[in-house]
């Protein structure tokens, strides 16, 4: 095993395109392409980014980094706060189903995911509702990568 390929395990990656082509999320967010790693319409919009947190352990194989959901709402004003709230919830959920999912080669294994802490209500200064929430994504490197 490649000690390197640890920096190559993408838990954004991984999670976002889990996500992206997820039929709960899709439900929930109200259609496709809703997810990404921007922050743009159309509304509601779920952005895959990396967190503040986690934990790298001693870099050579089993980390635990966070990924942040961050789900907008229009910059009208809605869909109002309950409404998103859950609809993060979910996407958050179908997240967790991920370890479920046969290993992809050349991508991280992911066996597990779980909140880093609470959803929290964040708006934007410009007062677009957002509400955000990590997950700490429990990963090692593929194997099976050539």
């Amino acid at each position: 095993m490649d000690p390197y390929a640890l920096a190559d395990a993408d838990p954004v990656a991984a999670v976002l395109a889990w996500l992206a082509e997820h039929p709960k999320v899709e439900e929930v967010l109200g259609g496709p392409g809703r997810v990404s790693g921007a922050r743009e319409a159309p509304w509601p919009h779920l952005r895959v980014a990396a967190g503040p947190g986690g934990n790298l352990g001693n870099l050579t194989w089993l980390t635990e980094p966070e990924v942040s959901l961050e789900l907008y709402g229009d910059p009208g004003g809605w869909p109002g706060p309950a409404a998103l709230s859950r609809a993060l919830k979910a996407c958050a959920i179908a997240a967790t189903e991920l370890p479920d999912a046969e290993p992809v080669a050349g991508r991280a294994v992911i066996s597990g995911v779980r909140p880093s802490g609470v959803l929290l209500e964040s708006p934007l200064e410009t007062g677009q509702p957002r509400w955000v929430m990590g997950l700490l994504v429990t990963l090692h490197p593929n194997p099976e990568t050539p």
